[in-house]
């Protein structure tokens, strides 16, 4: 990836347009095959390690659903008591070394910055999404900034990037993102008395109508706004449907699990 180095990748004017009125901005292809062949290992070597690891991390229950915490990480497994599928790694950045270099790759950070309008960012959290062929879960309609509101002052500049490791489509259940949904800052969450229902958004505040499928070959990046609501369908395809979402800050302050300043660009 060093070759990108030299070059600038900033959005231009209308790509912030479009990502300011709508609160999502798709890149095609921006990594290539060979790229993506080494991301996947790394993403393979990743998991299988915090599937390792899992098994001396502290495990809990939240609405039936199966979290380990290993360190400042969660591993979040697919819905079962016995299931040992990993669906969520959060981070997963230090894992394997690509996935160490990737965070800082011009190609994320540059447009970041131009969103932010920083010169600098540094890194709040990323997570592994891994959509199992046939056996991968939805993702319910949820913003991303009533996770963070109560560990961050600067909640409405925590952008967040999805990296498409495999082509995204309806199929195997790719982004959906309420378009303009942004522009109504935190909503409320839902008050089913679930545990995490909290977290998800209460239905009477959005249109599904409104919803805009993030379909996107594999190497693609999707741009979305800390306060966009998104979510997806299950994978019922017989193709994987994996994905690293990198949400950044502006320089100097704490991730939010570890409380480490990871500066880049």
């Amino acid at each position: 990836m060093s070759e990108q180095h030299n070059l600038t990748h900033s959005l231009s004017e209308e790509e912030l347009f479009t990502y300011r009125q709508h609160g999502y901005l798709i890149r095609e292809c921006v990594f290539n095959v060979n790229e993506l062949v080494d991301l996947t290992a790394s993403v393979e070597r990743a998991v299988a390690l915090a599937h390792d690891q899992s098994a001396s991390g502290q495990a809990y229950q939240l609405d039936g659903k199966r979290f380990v915490d290993i360190g400042n990480t969660t591993v979040q497994f697919e819905y079962g008591d016995k299931n040992e599928t990993i669906r969520v790694i959060e981070p997963a950045h230090h894992l394997d070394a690509f996935l160490e270099a990737l965070v800082e790759d011009v190609r994320i950070v540059d447009p970041v910055k131009s969103i932010i309008g920083v010169d600098q960012v540094s890194v709040w959290t990323n997570k592994l999404n891994l959509k199992r062929a046939g056996k991968g879960s939805g993702f319910g309609w949820h913003q991303d900034s009533p996770y963070w509101i109560h560990d961050s002052d600067h909640v409405n500049l925590l952008p967040n990037v999805y990296l498409a490791f495999d082509d995204a489509s309806v199929e195997n259940g790719c982004l959906r993102v309420i378009d303009k949904s942004h522009l109504r800052g935190c909503l409320p969450g839902t008050s089913d008395g679930s545990q995490l229902g909290g977290f998800f958004t209460d239905p009477s505040c959005f249109d599904e109508k409104d919803q805009v499928l993030m379909e996107a070959p594999a190497g693609s990046l999707v741009f979305f706004d800390p306060h966009s609501i998104h979510g997806s369908e299950p994978n019922l395809s017989g193709n994987p449907r994996r994905a690293m979402v990198m949400t950044y800050q502006p320089a100097n302050f704490p991730m939010l699990k570890t409380g480490e300043v990871r500066n880049v660009g």
